[in-house]
């Protein structure tokens, strides 16, 4: 379907990633849209984790936080922090992390700390929580953020979650055995890091989108493979089933549902 918006068109191609035995780790905000929607299409079996133990959940409506009880009240069984990150998360059994950034660069690190200096910050951000834990220990890492010039920069401002550090084979330096960013969805493009340098490159445009307008939303210069082309508009199914969540998210929010 040729409507669908860019946030829409991002979510939409984020969730495509997702496989039906994946063991995903879901971040708020964006990832949870995504993920929830490979659930309610291509991926019925995919289990979904939350930060707050909620194993194999299946919400209804999109969660506020990791703490709503929509996600406790649909998993198949809940389990203590602890147990979440050390058992499940470090013992390897999370095949993909899915985060949001507020910053990121060419590398895929991710900052959610501060913008400016630690001690006297610009901007105080929200934090790791969980993602530095999840950055590390899940298989492979997939991302998605709005593009703009501010949130994707050439070197972040404090490392919060560790992508690619400074490209190469940086990840096995420090004895990080999982493989790091693998993806990242944009509202513009998919990226990929290169195979040797582990800079994100882009694999396709969204429909619609120039190079000039991923180059003018991105602070880095931007490399796009050589056989970069158009990312498949979002199908009748997946438009609707996503516009569906979103709508009885939005009316379970404010109260209006029936």
């Amino acid at each position: 379907m040729s409507d669908a918006t860019a946030d829409e068109m991002m979510t939409v191609a984020a969730s495509r990633a997702l496989r039906p035995d994946d063991v995903c780790f879901v971040g708020i905000g964006a990832p949870s849209a995504a993920c929830n929607l490979a659930r309610l299409t291509h991926a019925p079996d995919i289990t979904l984790i939350y930060e707050s133990g909620t194993i194999g959940t299946a919400p209804n409506v999109l969660p506020l936080s990791i703490g709503d009880g929509e996600l406790c009240d649909t998993a198949v069984t809940t389990v203590s922090v602890p147990e979440m990150f050390r058992y499940w998360l470090q013992g390897g059994r999370v095949s993909v992390g899915f985060l949001a950034a507020a910053q990121l660069d060419r590398f895929g690190n991710i900052n959610t700390t501060v913008i400016g200096d630690y001690h006297n910050p610009k901007v105080r951000l929200p934090g790791g929580g969980g993602a530095p834990e999840i950055a590390s220990s899940c298989g492979e890492i997939f991302i998605t953020m709005k593009q703009n010039p501010r949130g994707m920069v050439n070197k972040i401002e404090f490392y919060t979650s560790f992508g690619h550090g400074d490209g190469g084979d940086a990840r096995e330096k420090l004895g990080i055995a999982t493989k790091g960013p693998t993806l990242l969805v944009t509202d513009l493009a998919t990226w990929k890091p290169d195979a040797v340098t582990k800079e994100f490159t882009v694999t396709s445009l969204h429909p619609g989108v120039a190079r000039e307008q991923v180059q003018d939303t991105c602070g880095w210069p931007v490399a796009f493979a050589e056989d970069a082309n158009e990312t498949p508009a979002p199908t009748a199914l997946e438009l609707n089933t996503l516009r569906d969540l979103k709508a009885r998210t939005k009316a379970a929010h404010s109260g209006t549902a029936g």
